[in-house]
């Protein structure tokens, strides 16, 4: 369940605050205490459903050390953070969606329109922490489901969280798409144009392709339908329709 806005701030920032008071304790360094505090925020910062709320989320307990007066380590230091962040996101990643974790039941009308065999293939091409692996679960309980995510710690994360899945590490536009039934993204509006032409090259015809909120604006769906938070649910079967012609 996601927590309302700011509580997930505030419990970061409480977290971080509290981790740099207890690690002088163990005997940890100055400069490592703050480090790990400073990344941990930024750890905690995936719960921000926007990308303003996860820089605030992760910038909050080093601005409120400014603030205080309290930084007192050498400026390397918050190289640290930096380190941490380019982990979760690397920059060969930047191009594609940040965190965006898809509603459990967000695909949960999906079924009636897109009709799969109870061993079919999915692929979360891009699958974060397993949000969008367990809407598709919830959707297609008895299939077989992929995860494809380029940030290790994040893939990490996702195959403990969702056990019942195949989750690797690797790119999602350089994975083969074509042992697949279904294709699940939840990417930007700069994405999906590169996942049509991906999805028309190497998806065999009468497979899906499915994109939540965002559109592929040049191609024609098979349908459109809502999540329960209001977001639009774009369903592409092979072979697209590309203005109105096969």
């Amino acid at each position: 369940m996601r927590l309302t806005w700011p509580l997930p701030a505030a419990l970061a920032w409480a977290s971080a605050w509290a981790i740099y008071y207890l690690l002088p304790h163990w005997g940890l360094s100055s400069e490592l205490t703050l480090g790990v505090s400073c990344a941990l925020g930024i750890v905690l910062s995936v719960a921000g459903a926007t990308w303003w709320r996860r820089i605030m989320i992760g910038l909050g307990f080093p601005l409120s050390m400014l603030l205080a007066n309290a930084a007192t380590v050498p400026a390397w230091a918050w190289l640290l953070p930096l380190l941490v962040l380019l982990l979760v996101y690397p920059l060969n990643a930047w191009r594609d969606a940040p965190l965006f974790p898809t509603p459990n039941h967000a695909l949960k009308d999906l079924p009636a329109h897109v009709q799969l065999a109870q061993d079919a293939m999915i692929l979360d091409a891009g699958c974060g922490l397993g949000d969008g692996l367990i809407a598709l679960r919830l959707a297609y309980p008895s299939s077989r489901l992929d995860g494809l995510e380029w940030s290790w710690p994040l893939r990490a994360a996702c195959a403990m969280r969702c056990p019942w899945a195949r989750v690797r590490q690797g790119d999602i536009w350089k994975a083969d798409w074509s042992a697949y039934e279904l294709v699940y993204l939840f990417q930007r509006p700069e994405s999906m144009a590169r996942a049509a032409v991906k999805a028309m090259a190497e998806l065999k015809p009468g497979c899906w392709l499915v994109s939540l909120e965002f559109e592929a604006c040049d191609l024609s769906p098979h349908a459109r339908l809502e999540a329960p938070d209001g977001r639009p649910v774009w369903v592409y079967k092979m072979p697209l329709a590309l203005n109105g012609r096969t």
